[in-house]
């Protein structure tokens, strides 16, 4: 395995730990962010996403159980980006720009772990 794609999947899934402990380290930040798009129990919500995330992104960083680390990521983001970055349902031009650029990002990490995948099998 060379050492770029290493580097690659430390950054990569580093990522993914982080924002996967971000949200169990800070659930009641971001439980009222997650009330105010409509989700039920938002701090469970929150915790289980969390989950998610850490799990995916250590599937990714230790190489282990890819498949089903990718799948947790996928079935994190792309719900995400519809519900949270909804960026066509913003007035505020600042806002919805960067609701746009959140989705955009959201939907660009899919298909990377989508072109992951494909190296896992």
């Amino acid at each position: 395995m060379s050492y770029l794609f290493l580097l690659g999947r430390v950054l990569f899934g580093g990522f993914f730990i982080m924002s996967g402990w971000a949200h169990l380290t800070k659930v009641g930040m971001m439980k009222g962010y997650t009330a105010s798009k409509g989700v039920p129990m938002p701090a469970l919500a929150v915790i289980v996403t969390g989950f998610m995330l850490l799990a995916g992104g250590l599937a990714i960083l230790f190489w282990q159980y890819v498949t089903v680390g990718v799948w947790l990521l996928v079935l994190f983001l792309i719900p995400a980006a519809f519900k949270f970055h909804d960026f066509w349902k913003v007035t505020d031009a600042q806002q919805q720009m960067t609701q746009k650029m959140l989705f955009m990002r959201n939907i660009a990490l899919t298909g990377a772990l989508l072109m992951l995948l494909s190296l896992s099998f």
